[in-house]
């Protein structure tokens, strides 16, 4: 019987229950799944993250296990009228075993990619990572994540030497005296998260939002700051600005826990406030009551996000706000430091095993000879036949089909289609492929232009582990088995393994169906490394409601907290770095006179795929919209609940427009959960960020027209 699960007794009217975590965001908040008479629900669980609490995407997550647009078969691509038909299995994974063999042996090894996921278990992401490196021995393989927190990743690499959403437990939020919120709408994106704000302003504490809309989140703030979209670096530097001039800076810590501040006290010197007021917007009495309040409060936190972090200078605004961090001595003090709220539910462990183009397990570096000496002696191959570093996901997406680039493309667990800036130019490279598959558990955008398509099992039908947005390694539980007909990411790629090895010797442990065996490499892969999993068991998880990583020994403490003694830096000290302002990389113009920008809305998650099919999602949010000031709808005659079209230079959407006092006039939103006409990635700007590989999300210059209507 899977653990934590009560069976059904002979009589059979016993309802079985689970205890597990939400399928959607890295809160990975508790629940409890019961079936009974074949139907399952969901029923609130106690668990630190949401303490009995969900949100509405989380209470309906059970719909999805039974919907009747749910995939149970394998779908080919018919060579004749090009339809999508039901198929077998073994003639599936032939099709993918002989398509694969042809454009490598044609290619070479490097012209087959692996795109993955956030979403995926521990366990999956670990095999994928492992799959492409061993088995099809590419160096491509990249995943959403990439579109995530890669910003804030590398700048906590850059800082502090390592990269964890939250270094400290989710209830510090709570007790903070001061929490600062940069780009974050958690009222909206993890709504049970809010209890943590409401916590700090019950005890009198301050939270001040950083964002250019009046979002749910920010409509709870003591403070909002509205900057214009792209210019969160130029208010860092000022607020550190203030904080020197004002004599908050922490001395001490700077000298003993830190290198760097120098350059940086330089860099900020120019950073008056009344300059950041003229590029940003955002008055100098709000810049200085931001100041005063992160700078004479005993407890502060200051927390990024994606408003923050999706530009072509993420990075740099990261590192601004971690060197404003620095300065005021909190990351390692109780109760203080910084933090990034990781977006999807395992976007933390997503990247620490593997899917990332230049990662190994344990988030080692694939070009440090060491790791490679490491991890290929857990996979059993010679460390000079592993791969080198592949390219970032935008990089990667954007070569397929090209002369130079990948020929043919798995992809588990995404939907680029959708997600991916520039959307339409992605749909193009995914049709120029020689062969595409999809695994999904639903027919999304892009399994609808795949030649195999592969159906897979959902959360509450799979044992595994997840890593939450506070470096907390949960457990995943199977409420049942899938559907017949349907199989497991890990089952599908052990087969696919076994095919391409036929001939090769017997398949390696790690290469099995089953979760266990797999983390238990993992255990080994990540052994020595950053994110040290050695000593993480799923019976400790079950005994502890999970175990924070890193944990190298069975028998040895995990870490709640980080950076209480050093940094994991080689000399233990954290690095600051002078970082300055540039433009967003596509400015107005009289053409493409407006800003936009892209977000999320409560009812909705990612490109949609999921929550768009369940019935009471789609009543809370039935569409696309384009939030417009009355004035900039009134200055263009365009009237509430009138068609619009967003034009960009890379293409439009169209959809209804919403007129809204929560937007500034310069600038219009959309969120991105829908395809087709309303696709908001059909218009973003496929700049990336040098270091991170970000693409520019969250700002970009556009003209909105009237749509006639016929």
């Amino acid at each position: 019987m899977t653990d934590g699960a009560r069976a059904a007794t002979g009589s059979g009217r016993t309802p079985r229950e689970v205890g597990t975590h939400c399928p959607y965001c890295a809160l990975q908040c508790g629940m409890t799944l019961r079936e009974e008479a074949g139907r399952v629900t969901v029923l609130p669980r106690q668990f630190p993250t949401n303490r009995g609490g969900l949100c509405q995407k989380g209470w309906t997550a059970a719909e999805l296990l039974d919907h009747p647009e749910r995939l149970t078969t394998p779908l080919l691509r018919d060579p004749v009228d090009g339809e999508l038909r039901p198929a077998g299995w073994a003639a599936a994974l032939d099709r993918i075993t002989t398509g694969v063999r042809a454009v490598q042996g044609a290619h070479g090894r490097d012209a087959v990619a692996v795109f993955g996921g956030g979403g995926l278990t521990n366990e999956k992401a670990y095999a994928l990572g492992r799959f492409a490196r061993v088995a099809l021995r590419t160096r491509h393989i990249d995943y959403n994540g990439r579109f995530c927190m890669s910003s804030a990743a590398a700048a906590g690499m850059r800082a502090f030497g390592v990269d964890r959403g939250l270094p400290f437990p989710l209830a510090d939020l709570g007790r903070a005296d001061t929490l600062l919120l940069v780009g974050a709408n958690p009222a909206e994106t993890m709504p049970p998260l809010v209890r943590r704000l409401t916590e700090l302003r019950e005890r009198g504490g301050r939270l001040i939002v950083v964002d250019p809309r009046v979002t749910a989140t920010a409509r709870q703030a003591d403070l909002h700051l509205q900057p214009l979209p792209g210019t969160d670096l130029a208010v860092a530097n000022a607020l550190l600005h203030i904080a020197l001039t004002e004599g908050w800076v922490d001395r001490d810590y700077v000298a003993g826990r830190t290198t760097g501040f120098e350059a940086v006290r330089r860099a900020v010197a120019g950073w008056w406030p009344a300059r950041a007021e003229a590029l940003s917007g955002v008055p100098v009495a709000d810049l200085e009551a931001t100041a005063r309040a992160l700078g004479t409060a005993e407890r502060v936190i200051i927390v990024t996000a994606r408003g923050a972090e999706q530009h072509a200078k993420g990075v740099d605004t990261v590192t601004g706000f971690v060197n404003l961090a620095l300065a005021l001595g909190l990351p390692g003090r109780p109760g203080s430091g910084y933090g990034c709220l990781t977006g999807q539910g395992n976007g933390q462990g997503g990247r620490e095993h593997g899917q990332k183009a230049d990662q190994l397990p344990g988030y080692r570096s694939i070009d440090d000879p060491a790791a490679r000496a490491h991890v290929a002696g857990v996979w059993g191959v010679p460390a000079e036949e592993l791969p080198g570093p592949g390219v970032p996901a935008y990089q990667l997406l954007d070569s397929l089909g090209t002369p130079a680039g990948p020929k043919a493309l798995l992809v588990f667990g995404s939907n680029p289609v959708v997600s991916a800036p520039r959307a339409a130019r992605i749909e193009r490279r995914l049709r120029d492929l020689d062969l595409l598959v999809v695994a999904d558990l639903l027919l999304s955008e892009t399994a609808a232009l795949a030649d195999v398509v592969l159906p897979t099992a959902q959360w509450a039908e799979e044992d595994g582990t997840m890593t939450n947005l506070e470096g907390r390694v949960l457990r995943r539980r199977a409420l049942r088995p899938p559907p017949p007909g349907v199989r497991t990411d890990l089952e599908i790629l052990a087969d696919l393994t076994a095919r391409l090895r036929a001939g090769g010797g017997p398949v390696p442990a790690g290469d099995a169906g089953d979760p266990r065996v797999v983390f238990a490499e993992l255990r080994r892969a990540s052994a020595g490394g950053i994110a040290d999993y050695a000593g993480v068991s799923w019976e400790r998880i079950d005994e502890r409601d999970g175990v924070f990583w890193p944990c190298p020994a069975e028998d040895g403490p995990d870490t709640p907290r980080l950076f209480g003694d050093r940094f994991a830096t080689p000399d233990g000290r954290a690095r600051f770095h002078a970082v300055e302002h540039r433009p967003a990389a596509e400015e107005v113009c009289a053409e493409y006179p407006l800003h936009f920008t892209t977000g999320r809305v409560l009812a909705q998650y990612q490109s949609g795929t999921q929550t768009r099919r369940v019935a009471a999602l789609r009543r809370a949010a039935p569409g696309a919209f384009v939030e417009l000031h009355p004035d900039l709808a009134d200055r263009l005659g365009i009237g509430d609940g009138e068609p619009v079209r967003v034009v960009s230079r890379r293409g439009e959407l169209r959809a209804p427009a919403r007129l809204s006092t929560a937007i500034r006039p310069d600038t219009v939103f959309a969120p991105f959960h829908w395809g087709g006409a309303a696709r908001a990635n059909s218009v973003t700007n496929d700049a990336v960020d040098p270091v991170s590989g970000m693409p520019e999300f969250k700002i970009c210059a556009v003209r909105l027209e009237r749509v006639e209507r016929p």
